[in-house]
């Protein structure tokens, strides 16, 4: 039997911190030496953390990133270290400074992966398949690699390839495999939807049954900016079975022996592949090194951690995505609007689950419209989740507000315009929070809402960060509905969940007044949104026309208040911001 004991360190480094991410990278390198690692991957682009974005652009960045690498193979002996970096050209040969990188001349960069062993650089592979879509702009920074370097380590031949290139039939894993790769190695920094992991093992299972080849996959994780990296890195033998699955939303260091004299056996059952086109071989780069030979007999059992269901991934995520963004970019407390309901009482959960009751500040700021329900449930919701509540009645200042207004709106009937007064002067007092005591504003509204406007721009809008603007209202109800069954006592008090939901500008208001009721707006939304679907294909799934009509028009007349948004976390397949990029100035219906 020929054995080769992989580690998957899944980490979770930040965007731009490259003396961070590099001390990460060698901490978990010794950690992998511990376990008597053959070879340790570590996630596409680690040591820049992804994306990068424009910090491409810049030269010193690049000259940063190349000098982290060299600390980072000064620390790669007695194993294999393939971790990704921003490549400078092909053969991974550094330009001089003269050809320093600039926008005129970003395509002298690639997404890389280096192969580090006995402190130097011993291959290198650029990403060949670069995804232009949805939330990803890799063409516009790198070029696409050409070379297939084949790494041959006590006599396993290993391919190393990254992200997309594993996602397509024709794509390297092919070539690789043919040209005799036992193991693929791949690299990612693939963001979390809701379902995605399924999907990922489905086409890792695939590519590993058609090529007769193990897969590593490992993942990154953690939070940045809107997009959450889930981990759950996943090792998948030659029949396509899934061996080893790391933790999801965590750092991991996932250590499997592969029996890699199996898929010698596999492959020689079966008719021989036809042979590489010469100009396909040409590609093919063989690198053999050696590292020392383990003496123990045992073999490391891999785990095997649990897949999650929708509601307890898309909840982990949440959590997960604040923790980052509140810490990564160094706030130590948020504040939260509370107001009785269900979208708020949610947002205030997931922030006492992602940075603690002590950091989480609520500010309850009732109106002349606020109910005695509203009051007893904010109460109740702060003695649960432990938190402080300041209360600032808005009464006064909304009158101050009508008075000056009085003679410009005289002979006017009240509308939203006062309504939206009382959503914007809570708006200021957060962000007066905000200025005074440097805390993060997070803001409340879900996807429903912010898909039709129903929101008060600069009012209940305002805020650094939208944790629940990719969630769906019915969703909303059934994450709450999971964290009061998950926790030791229900969070979320029960009327909280019954009442129907209402912003309270006005007198007895109810959103079903102005909305379709959210069991038949957000399946209209989905088809609209996240799946493109035209009137008539959503009118086929059994709704009014005249409701899926006025549906489309809310949404695409509210373009302009999503452009002015926060950020907010991305769960699902197609989120507003990245995913969908609308033009505000729109004429087609």
């Amino acid at each position: 039997m020929r054995f080769l004991r992989v580690a998957m360190a899944q980490i979770n480094p930040t965007v731009g911190d490259i003396v961070g991410n590099t001390a990460l990278i060698k901490a978990w390198i010794n950690d992998a030496r511990r376990a008597k690692a053959d070879i340790v991957a570590f996630p596409e682009l680690a040591i820049t953390g992804y994306p990068p974005e424009d910090l491409l652009f810049k030269p010193r960045f690049i000259e940063d990133t190349q000098r982290a690498l060299k600390a980072v193979a000064a620390e790669a002996h007695g194993l294999v270290v393939v971790v990704g970096y921003v490549g400078r050209e092909a053969t991974g040969v550094t330009p001089s400074e003269a050809d320093a990188v600039s926008p005129a001349g970003r395509h002298d960069l690639y997404n890389a992966a280096a192969v580090l062993c006995e402190r130097r650089l011993v291959a290198n592979y650029c990403k060949r398949l670069l995804p232009n879509y949805g939330v990803f702009d890799e063409s516009r920074y790198f070029r696409p690699g050409t070379r297939l370097p084949l790494l041959v380590l006590n006599g396993t031949t290993i391919g190393v390839n990254i992200c997309e290139d594993i996602w397509f039939p024709e794509g390297p894993t092919r070539a690789q495999a043919a040209a005799g790769a036992e193991v693929i190695v791949n690299i990612n920094a693939s963001p979390f939807h809701v379902g995605k992991s399924r999907l990922r093992e489905q086409v890792l299972a695939t590519r590993a049954r058609e090529n007769r080849v193990m897969v590593t996959y490992t993942n990154t994780v953690g939070g940045q900016d809107e997009l959450i990296f889930d981990g759950r890195s996943v090792i998948v033998d030659h029949t396509g079975e899934v061996v080893a699955r790391g933790k999801s939303f965590e750092q991991d260091l996932l250590i499997a022996d592969l029996d890699v004299a199996a898929v010698g056996r596999a492959r020689q059952g079966e008719r021989r592949a036809r042979p590489l086109p010469p100009r396909v071989a040409a590609l093919v780069d063989r690198v053999a090194v050696r590292v020392p030979a383990r003496k123990s007999s045992s073999i490391a059992v891999p785990a095997m951690e649990s897949p999650l269901d929708r509601l307890e991934e898309a909840y982990r995520a949440l959590v997960l995505g604040v923790r980052d963004y509140v810490q990564k970019n160094g706030f130590k407390r948020v504040v939260i609007g509370l107001s009785g309901g269900i979208d708020s009482a949610l947002t205030a959960v997931i922030a006492v689950d992602a940075v603690g009751a002590d950091n989480v500040l609520g500010v309850f700021m009732p109106s002349p419209y606020t109910s005695r329900a509203s009051r007893e449930d904010v109460a109740d919701l702060a003695q649960r989740l432990r938190i402080q509540v300041d209360t600032l009645s808005i009464t006064t200042t909304f009158k101050s507000y009508l008075r000056a207004l009085s003679k410009p709106f005289s002979g006017h009937r009240p509308d939203t315009t006062e309504e939206n007064l009382q959503a914007r002067i809570r708006g200021n007092l957060l962000m007066a929070y905000s200025n005074k005591f440097g805390h993060l504003v997070l803001t409340t509204g879900n996807k429903s809402e912010m898909s039709v406007g129903y929101a008060t721009l600069y009012g209940d809008m305002a805020g650094g960060f939208a944790v629940i603007k990719d969630v769906p209202k019915t969703m909303v109800y059934e994450l709450s509905q999971l964290r009061n069954l998950n926790g030791l006592e229900p969070v979320i008090p029960k009327r909280v969940l019954e009442r129907p939901p209402t912003a309270e500008l006005r007198p007895d208001q109810k959103d079903e007044d102005s909305l379709p009721p959210y069991s038949v707006l957000d399946p209209i939304l989905k088809a609209y949104v996240e799946e493109d679907r035209a009137l008539e294909d959503i009118v086929a799934m059994g709704f009014e026309r005249e409701t899926v009509a006025r549906v489309m028009m809310m949404v695409d007349r509210s373009e302009y208040k999503r452009r002015q948004a926060p950020l907010g976390i991305k769960i699902t397949h197609r989120a507003f911001g990245k995913d969908r990029r609308m033009p505000i100035t729109n004429g087609y219906r």
